[in-house]
């Protein structure tokens, strides 16, 4: 015996087709929105802790940077505490060593010369005068050398002159005078150096 189906079975088919085609896409969206949100909040921490660490290091870099600031205030203070104290020192020294050089120079010069004039200019004197004979100015050039209080005596010109209806040898040299340096202006110089070489 032939049995018929009347029922619309195509019809069934494809309503459960289209309901497991729904069904599917409905699944593949919410878990396309699940593995979106997961990588939004994945990535939006990851940009959060970025950002901290940005601005952790920025506000470091601005408490370094005025640190720097107040160190390169205080080297500065110290550089010109240490000037201060050389020039006070250099003072203190420099107080007697006018009554030095003048017993100095009256203690090497020979016999046979008399100054004209006598000028100083820092650590450098300039010495003119008369002398009997250029023999007798090359003994003082020697004695101002080897005098431990001056030291590189130079002479500027010498040339026949007449004092006193005598011929003469009028002369003009240059001596400097031999200063100790202070620890201090070793460090001081020290310390300008190795600044000039750290700036950019």
């Amino acid at each position: 015996m032939i049995r018929i189906n009347l029922l619309p079975h195509r019809e069934e088919k494809r309503k459960a087709r289209r309901q497991q085609f729904v069904l599917l896409a409905a699944v593949s969206a919410l878990a396309g929105l699940v593995v979106w949100f997961v990588g939004h909040t994945i990535i939006a921490g990851y940009v959060e802790g970025q950002e901290a660490k940005n601005a952790f290091l920025k506000n470091e870099i601005a408490v370094l940077d005025k640190e720097i600031v107040e160190i390169k205030g205080l080297r500065e203070q110290a550089e010109a505490l240490l000037s201060r104290k050389q020039v006070i020192e250099s003072l203190q020294t420099n107080r007697t060593e006018t009554v030095q050089i003048f017993n100095e120079l009256a203690r090497q010069m020979p016999e046979g010369i008399y100054l004209k004039s006598l000028k100083q200019t820092g650590s450098k004197i300039n010495l003119v005068g008369f002398a009997q004979s250029n023999a007798r100015v090359s003994n003082l050039m020697r004695n101002l050398d080897a005098s431990p209080h001056l030291e590189r005596a130079d002479l500027v010109e010498v040339k026949a002159a007449v004092l006193n209806t005598r011929r003469v040898s009028e002369f003009s040299l240059n001596v400097n005078i031999e200063r100790a340096k202070s620890p201090d202006a070793d460090v001081l110089g020290s310390k300008s150096a190795l600044g000039s070489k750290g700036k950019p």
